[in-house]
């Protein structure tokens, strides 16, 4: 097996191209790094961004249990 199945076989089995994969991939991680920092700020002052974290979470894991792609 060559190199090209590390970056093939995953996105594959989710029917999606590398191309494509790569770009809903870096719009989960866009969207946590966002929800990472207001939980960072929410650490220094409680009162604010009080459910976005998990707000965050539930919904993406909510897109990808349905297989929301994009």
């Amino acid at each position: 097996m060559g190199a090209k199945h590390y970056f093939t076989e995953h996105p594959s089995s989710v029917g999606e191209s590398y191309g494509e994969h790569f770009l809903v991939a870096s719009r989960f991680s866009k969207e946590l790094l966002v929800a990472g920092l207001a939980c960072a700020v929410h650490a220094i002052v409680p009162n604010l961004f009080k459910t976005t974290g998990s707000s965050k979470i539930h919904q993406l894991h909510s897109e990808i249990a349905r297989g929301v792609r994009g």
